[in-house]
């Protein structure tokens, strides 16, 4: 058993309830959540206020001046780029649009990788993310994977958006999510991929509540096992 705990690994494509699902699951256990997303969100947000080009070249230029830190508030995780909160500014449909080819970036992914190992290293920590237990954490304890229909990951982020007065609709949130699952999966480095070892969860038909009873059930059995 690691110094603080387990780690818990969730996995799975764009809307299928990692972020929710792992924030309550942490509240519950008392461990740390990290929303790896918001990492790539926030480099993300960095580039486009840089007003630079889309290229490889650019992003290895802007990474030094980047410094990014996850602090837990009383409303959730609240993301900070160079001490200045962005939490509300990365879940925009232009975040969204271009935060997929910079997280695939070589240099952007060695960077956030080896923070997520950094903060994760003694346990106690519920990451979510799409290569969480394939290639940040191949040895966590509990490694989950999600998924849902489109139909369903659609209606699901479009209430988010909505509530955080996007306006949108569903037909560009669908083709959105439907291009994204095409291009995690066939990148080249660190594709969205189930690891061997996970447990598939298909979240179509649950609720949060469910979806969280079922992680929590898991973690609370491999802790009490590593225990004796």
């Amino acid at each position: 058993m690691r110094k603080n705990g387990i780690i818990i690994a969730i996995d799975g494509p764009a809307g299928s309830g990692k972020s929710t699902t792992a924030r309550l699951v942490a509240k519950q256990l008392n461990y740390i959540y990290i929303d790896t997303g918001a990492m790539y969100r926030a480099v993300t947000l960095f580039w486009l206020q840089s007003g630079k080009e889309l290229s490889e070249q650019a992003l290895d230029e802007l990474l030094p001046e980047i410094q990014i830190s996850l602090q837990q508030g009383q409303e959730g995780q609240i993301v900070l780029l160079n001490d200045v909160d962005i939490t509300n500014k990365i879940r925009t449909p232009e975040i969204n649009k271009y935060v997929s080819p910079i997280s695939a970036m070589k240099k952007v992914r060695e960077k956030m990788v080896a923070e997520q190992r950094r903060i994760g290293k003694d346990g106690g920590v519920v990451m979510d993310g799409r290569d969480i237990g394939s290639v940040v954490f191949p040895d966590a304890e509990l490694k989950i994977f999600l998924i849902a229909s489109i139909e369903e990951r659609a209606k699901r982020r479009l209430i988010e958006l909505n509530n955080q007065g996007v306006q949108t609709n569903y037909d560009e949130i669908y083709q959105s999510i439907a291009r994204r699952d095409e291009y995690d999966s066939s990148r080249e480095i660190s594709p969205l991929k189930k690891a061997d070892d996970a447990i598939e969860l298909d979240t179509t038909n649950l609720t949060i509540i469910e979806q969280c009873e079922f992680v929590l059930r898991l973690a609370r059995a491999i802790s009490k096992k590593g225990d004796k």
